[in-house]
């Protein structure tokens, strides 16, 4: 196979410029393809501000640069997009890329702002049969790995319940969950019961998030999960806890990274190279899967059915306050819960 001509839709400024309304994620995208210089070729890029894609081509060696990505599908003709805009524009990117007949899409998460536009742009791309991923790239850093290792080993015997400690439900929940899921064989979720406290305006990239947060929720297959977040998150006081029949594995984010309590035996703990719950290489190793995926004409494990699985989930959490109540899954709305709650008033978070 001939190497992919890769393009991207939303470059935002250097890096050295990023900050908490964009944190340039192209430019860490473009490294990743930077080290497959035998199987990509970047090609294109489209921003609205053209001295940020004029900066970003300048960067890594190409010229075509636009300030309408419409345009850019129409001209060269990708076989691969990378996406790192705000989430409220994801549907609408992924759509016109999987209409233009681009042969990959590769985006950056929360899937959507909307349950309904996720799940539209996860059909378009399989009915168009374009490849989906979504940027979940903790799933190749080394303790989320070896922990997923070591449940298939059964080093821990049958999980019972997942616990997550840490970051929000939306922008950071998107990687808690999908882990949650990996982790419990992407198994689909029953229910839901969530509680939030909104109290202090929360906009990362444009979308509301919760202050705090409680959830519950159990899958299909009887396993329990739990996300604690903002002043609840100390209450699991790790990262990721994985409890099972024999033991637990708790991923932290401190020193050690992992620890493993095995029946009979005390805590056991590694260092996984150094890496932290963070990186580094995490995401050069999930560029090297998207691009090797489509070479090989195989699912990506941040395949767009993966992640609406977690986006289901985080929906489903708002979506249970609004309601007051369980909420029982496949999830039956369209809009954002939180979003909704926000501009009808029942929710009036204070600005800043």
């Amino acid at each position: 196979m001939s190497k992919l001509r890769v393009a991207f839709i939303g470059t935002g400024r250097v890096p050295e410029k990023a900050g908490p309304m964009g944190y340039a994620m192209a430019y860490s995208h473009a490294d990743g393809y930077l080290a497959l210089p035998d199987d990509v070729e970047m090609v294109a890029a489209a921003d609205i501000r053209p001295e940020n894609s004029q900066a970003f081509a300048e960067r890594y060696g190409f010229s075509d640069t636009f300030t309408d990505y419409h345009e850019m599908l129409q001209e060269v003709k990708p076989d691969l997009v990378s996406i790192c805009t705000w989430p409220h524009l994801h549907a609408e990117m992924i759509i016109a890329c999987a209409e233009a007949g681009v042969s990959a899409v590769h985006c950056e998460k929360p899937v959507a702002d909307k349950f309904g536009d996720a799940k539209r742009c996860v059909t378009a791309c399989e009915e168009a049969g374009t490849k989906l991923t979504f940027a979940h790239q903790r799933r190749y850093g080394k303790p989320f790995a070896t922990a997923h290792q070591m449940i298939h080993d059964g080093a821990i015997g049958t999980v019972q319940k997942i616990e997550i400690g840490v970051g929000d439900l939306f922008d950071y929940g998107s990687h808690n969950f999908d882990m949650a899921n990996w982790f419990n064989d992407e198994g689909d979720t029953d229910w839901v019961l969530a509680g939030i406290d909104y109290s202090k305006e929360n906009l990362i990239f444009g979308a509301h998030n919760e202050n705090h947060a409680l959830a519950l929720w159990r899958y299909e297959n009887g396993v329990f999960g739990l996300a604690c977040t903002g002043d609840c998150g100390p209450s699991v006081g790790c990262h990721h806890r994985i409890i099972g029949s024999d033991g637990i594995i708790e991923i932290r984010n401190d020193t050690p990274v992992l620890r493993v309590l095995a029946a009979g035996k005390p805590w056991q703990e590694y260092d996984c190279d150094g890496e932290s719950c963070h990186g580094p290489g995490f995401i050069e190793r999930c560029i090297a899967d998207v691009v090797d995926a489509i070479k090989t004409r195989r699912e990506s494990m941040m395949n767009g059915r993966n992640a609406l699985r977690a986006t289901e989930q985080i929906f489903a959490c708002w979506e249970s306050v609004r309601r007051r109540g369980m909420v029982h899954l496949p999830l039956d709305i369209e809009d954002n819960p939180l979003t909704d709650m926000v501009e009808r008033g029942e929710l009036q978070p204070a600005k800043e």
